[in-house]
């Protein structure tokens, strides 16, 4: 499967099966996307290729762990994030598919910050904050 930007310069190329969607209501999430919540898929990052030029923004996480996101430097679209609690894993956000039939997240994260006019599916995972390990 690909993942695209807008402008098509930055890629992703990862497995057909795979990661696991999480969508996350944070408020980080919410500007870093522009929209009330993110969506990424996780892989091992061995397993992903990323093609093009990359822009990188890290900033502190709640959990207190850096986060970064992977962006087109030129039409800024944001294509992929790592993290610290995922150290081997890489995120592709689910948007840049281009799938509308795209499985829905398997956790949802940070719901004290869900818009109330949010719903996801009931047999998805429900967390006030971040996933306890």
């Amino acid at each position: 499967m690909e993942a695209t930007c807008q402008c098509g310069q930055l890629r992703a190329i990862v497995p057909d099966q795979g990661g696991s969607a999480v969508a996350c209501h944070c408020i980080a999430c919410q500007k870093r996307s522009g929209s009330p919540f993110g969506v990424i898929v996780y892989y091992d990052a061995a397993s992903v290729t990323i093609i093009g030029e990359a822009r990188e923004y890290t900033r502190i996480a709640d959990s207190g762990a850096p986060f970064t996101t992977g962006f087109c430097p030129i039409c800024g679209t944001t294509l992929y994030a790592r993290t610290a609690r995922h150290p081997g894993g890489i995120g592709i956000t689910v948007g840049a598919f281009g799938n509308p039939a795209f499985p829905a997240p398997v956790r949802s994260v940070f719901e004290e910050c869900r818009h109330e006019w949010v719903s996801l599916p009931d047999r998805v995972q429900r967390f006030p904050r971040g996933r306890v390990e």
